[in-house]
């Protein structure tokens, strides 16, 4: 079956796009992996011996710049739906981290005694290019992946998810500001500049 006109631009695009061929020099497996990096070059999100929970990880670049920031002490527990490649230091957890079994396995992996430090989600729909669709879509992965921190950090964590901006976000930004003492947005130089994502990062979580 031959590619429609809007997938053959998609690709020639993404195939130009400067921060792919940057992942790919680089050893990177997606262009989001410099979202994350200038996030954390800006707010020292990841450090040494932190645990760090990846939810939606496939297919790995905020896994592996995590790992290469917690060190030998930290730990990167990732977890999606789909397979991902193992990357050297990471945990991974196939399935859906909404589901009992998988949630249990995940927090089998965490470490007694320290709890979970930061929850990261690049987690976006399938998108159809219907607002109407796509932005309930993208609010309620926000909302799973802030259960899950609700239920994973330790007093004083921090979330970083991305977010799309329009119905919903700001009842999201007021929930977030109500259970954790900083809310902030970032806007990385790596994210299209067309897209309307953020990244909320939630730090000094209040359980």
């Amino acid at each position: 079956m031959s590619k429609s006109k809007s997938s053959k631009n998609w690709l020639k695009e993404h195939e130009d796009d400067a921060w792919v061929k940057k992942s790919r020099a680089e050893g990177y497996r997606s262009r989001a992996s410099y979202k994350l990096l200038e996030i954390q070059k800006s707010d020292r999100l990841i450090r040494p011996g932190m645990t760090v929970v990846d939810l939606g990880s496939a297919p790995g670049g905020w896994s592996q710049v995590a790992v290469s920031l917690v060190g030998s002490q930290g730990r990167v527990i990732a977890s999606d739906i789909l397979a991902m490649d193992p990357v050297p230091g990471v945990d991974f957890v196939q399935g859906d981290f909404t589901e009992e079994a998988c949630f249990r396995e995940i927090l089998a992996l965490v470490p007694g005694d320290r709890g979970v430090d930061l929850v990261i989600s690049d987690m976006a729909p399938n998108l159809s290019g219907m607002a109407a669709i796509d932005q309930p879509r993208s609010m309620h992965l926000i909302e799973l992946a802030l259960d899950f921190a609700r239920t994973t950090l330790k007093p004083g964590g921090a979330l970083l998810t991305k977010v799309f901006q329009g119905e919903g976000f700001e009842a999201l930004l007021r929930d977030m500001r109500s259970e954790f003492t900083q809310v902030v947005n970032r806007k990385p130089d790596a994210s299209r500049s067309r897209s309307k994502e953020l990244y909320l990062l939630a730090k000094g979580y209040k359980p």
